[in-house]
């Protein structure tokens, strides 16, 4: 199993032409054999996106929410306590964005790659990234 950032669940399920070709390749893998997964947080920042008019809803939010994860076949990880402490412990030039801390922590709780452009995150030695 994998773990999809924010913006790769996305560009997953509307414009798959912006993954790069290794992150293309980990889903595809992935989807054959251990499946695809984001952290709960992601739910958070599309429904973000869909209220703010970054991503146009097809229905309600709520509504909108379920169709993106059923077309992305993903499973959504919960935010634990495990991985809310863990969110806090990552070196001081990490992303100080919530969102960015508990996706990166619950990959590092469940010993997932995460899949993810984001350059900070990538350079973190505690987490196994693919772009």
């Amino acid at each position: 199993m994998i773990l999809l950032d924010t913006h790769v669940l996305v560009w997953l399920v509307i414009e798959p032409e912006l993954l790069s070709r290794d992150a293309a390749s980990a889903i595809r893998r992935a989807r054959k054999s251990a499946g695809l997964a984001i952290s709960a947080m992601t739910l958070y920042e599309i429904a973000m996106m869909f209220t703010r008019g970054i991503i146009t809803p097809r229905g309600g939010v709520e509504e909108s929410l379920r169709k993106l994860i059923t077309d992305a076949g993903v499973e959504v990880r919960p935010i634990t306590v495990e991985i809310a402490a863990l969110g806090w412990q990552f070196p001081d030039d990490f992303s100080r964005d919530p969102a960015d801390r508990l996706i990166s922590a619950t990959a590092r709780a469940e010993g997932l790659m995460l899949v993810t452009r984001d350059e900070r995150i990538r350079q973190c030695s505690l987490i196994k990234t693919v772009w």
